[in-house]
């Protein structure tokens, strides 16, 4: 699970620079709200690593993904219903939330996107924009966690050839090409598709990833 969650992190660098690019092309980036969140977010990382490498992130797991349930629920079956929130919350509040994203987020080893779009739309935000700022929040939690996983993490007894730290560079050799070439894809892909299908798809994946934590922190 470390190694996964330490690998995992490498490989969203590159992935959110592709994805980051191809939202700006779309004006799907809300600078303000990233130079807001950002301070936060790598507050949160920082957190997050420590847990990830004192710890380890099977308990957190279990705990994220019953949250994750839960929002995907919410976000299924009130996708045409108001927000839960008519706007975004104070600054506080916003630097509150932003730090649990970023401890959460390299705890499990995951981008922005996961816990950043369900906030950001249950706040009333546009969901193209909830998906392309998210992205960004992709890049600044995953290069400081990447760099906290390869610099404070013992490379386990039983770790696969390639690992250093929490990160296996062979697997990402392998994974990071095809995650490059996929991830404009992506965001062409959501570009197509209405507020109200990309909230349903999003809800659907979103239950899909939490039900897989359950079951790994729980077997």
């Amino acid at each position: 699970m470390s190694i996964a969650t330490g690998t995992s992190l490498l490989i969203i660098v590159a992935t959110s620079i592709s994805s980051i690019r191809s939202h700006h092309k779309k004006s799907n980036a809300d600078i303000e709200l990233l130079a807001l969140w950002s301070p936060f977010i790598v507050f949160g990382v920082i957190m997050g690593a420590l847990i990830s490498t004192r710890i380890g992130g099977l308990f957190a797991s279990g705990v994220f993904g019953v949250v994750a349930i839960l929002v995907a629920l919410n976000m299924l079956f009130r996708v045409k219903k108001v927000a839960l929130w008519s706007s975004l919350p104070s600054k506080f509040i916003q630097g509150t939330l932003a730090t649990i994203v970023g401890t959460i987020s390299v705890v499990m080893g995951i981008g922005g996107g996961t816990l950043g779009v369900p906030l950001l739309i249950a706040f009333n935000y546009p969901a193209h924009k909830a998906v392309g700022t998210s992205a960004a929040f992709g890049f600044i939690i995953s290069v400081p966690g990447t760099l906290l996983m390869f610099l404070l993490a013992n490379t386990p007894n039983d770790a696969s050839a390639g690992t250093y730290g929490f990160i296996n560079f062979i697997a990402v050799a392998l994974i990071m090409p095809l995650s490059l070439i996929a991830a404009p894809v992506g965001v062409y892909l959501s570009s197509k598709i209405d507020d109200v299908m990309l909230k349903r798809l999003f809800a659907v994946f979103l239950c899909l990833s939490g039900s897989r934590m359950v079951y790994q922190s729980l077997f």
